[in-house]
């Protein structure tokens, strides 16, 4: 008979978003396990760049919770040291022509009324920031907030320092409730977990775990690649990208849209995104969105034209409707708690999210605003399923 396992707390998803959940949540004093059906780190988490940012977030919910989430990293930062390649290197965001440069200009102006330290660089102080960016360049904006991890590595020692026990391989099959409604627990297909709290952070996968629970969050899968090259001295010093990403980051189109992102790594190759496309999990090589990547990137950064690509891979960004995460309790589930729909945010947001579910578990106040973020709020479009 298999022995009975409980705990105050049952995180399903041991990518960054859940370790930091379980992080925050054990640092209260919550026993904690975190479930997954595959290793640590093995969905969105793997498959990121490690991106810190506030530089691509307007005025709002969201970029609050970057700003917290940001301290929370450096603070993070302090204790894991070097072992997380965390690199409070900045980030820059150029603008090819004026009209984009104004319109880049008044963007940032609502991020410094927000709290975001945001820098005007003019066409001939570019250079100085980044030394073989591509001339003709009308100005950028730099932002010294931005930072990296390696989000693998990252999602690993935080998991490590919560002092969580972890059941990797362990598909969530149902979530126990009682007659009441309320959550007993998970069904595995290795045995059931019992705890009054279950914590879905299972990323792409969260809708389905919302179903198992009887709710509706349409959490969808919005495919990317990134490009790596092979190891290089430093050649790239900041996170730099083209204005026109934040259009699509915020774009509802399921169609490709790719702009040029490029940042170097402590390890020495070249990270190039970004493309997006809703095309279900299909992990098929695009090469129209390959080639757009190369060709943006080499437009910024003309030397990458002699450099060699190594590998390119795909991930999948839990996206929904309203590009803002669902956090916190769902009143339609007692005992249920969401961290999930990120989209391609999570390495950054992961931080200040699992201080919320923490506070949310123990009856805190929230350190921020949570209606905004509600998972109840597509309940209109959806409904429950049980």
């Amino acid at each position: 008979m298999a022995k009975r396992l409980t705990c105050d707390v049952v995180v399903v998803g041991a990518g960054m978003v859940g370790a930091a959940c379980a992080l925050y949540a054990a640092r209260t004093g919550l026993d904690v396990r975190v479930v997954d059906r595959g290793p640590v780190a093995g969905g969105t988490t793997g498959a990121g760049e490690g991106n810190l940012l506030v530089s691509d977030k307007g005025p709002g919910p969201e970029l609050d919770l970057a700003l917290l989430s940001a301290r929370l990293w450096a603070e993070l930062a302090g204790e894991l040291g070097a072992s997380v390649e965390y690199e409070p290197k900045g980030g820059v965001v150029v603008a090819s022509t004026p009209g984009t440069l104004g319109a880049l200009a008044d963007f940032a102006e609502g991020q410094r009324a927000a709290g975001v330290t945001a820098e005007p660089v003019g066409a001939d102080e570019l250079g100085e920031l980044e030394p073989r960016l591509a001339p003709g360049m009308a100005g950028g904006v730099h932002y010294p907030q931005d930072a990296q991890v390696m989000p693998a590595l990252a999602a690993a020692h935080l998991l490590h320092a919560s002092g969580a026990r972890l059941h990797t391989g362990r598909a969530v099959t149902g979530v126990l409730r009682a007659a009441d409604g309320t959550v007993l627990g998970v069904r595995t297909g290795q045995g059931d977990i019992h705890a009054p709290a279950v914590v879905n952070a299972a990323g792409t996968w969260g809708g389905d775990l919302a179903a198992l629970a009887g709710v509706h969050l349409p959490v969808l899968p919005r495919r990317g690649f990134v490009l790596v090259t092979e190891p290089l001295p430093r050649m790239v010093r900041h996170k730099v990208y083209a204005a026109d990403y934040v259009a699509d980051v915020a774009s509802d189109s399921a169609t490709l849209r790719t702009s040029p992102v490029v940042e170097g790594t402590a390890a020495g190759p070249v990270l190039i995104g970004a493309s997006r496309e809703r095309v279900g999990f299909d992990r098929s090589l695009s090469l129209r969105a390959v080639r757009a990547l190369a060709a943006g990137a080499i437009a910024l950064f003309p030397f990458l034209e002699r450099v060699r690509a190594l590998r390119t891979y795909a991930g999948f960004r839990p996206y929904l409707p309203d590009h803002l995460p669902a956090i916190g309790a769902d009143p339609r589930v007692p005992g249920l708690y969401h961290a999930c729909g990120h989209e391609g945010a999570g390495i950054a947001l992961a931080t200040g999210t699992g201080q919320l579910i923490a506070q949310a578990l123990t009856g805190k106040t929230a350190g921020l605003d949570l209606a905004p973020f509600r998972p109840e709020r597509f309940e209109a479009n959806g409904g429950t399923t049980r």
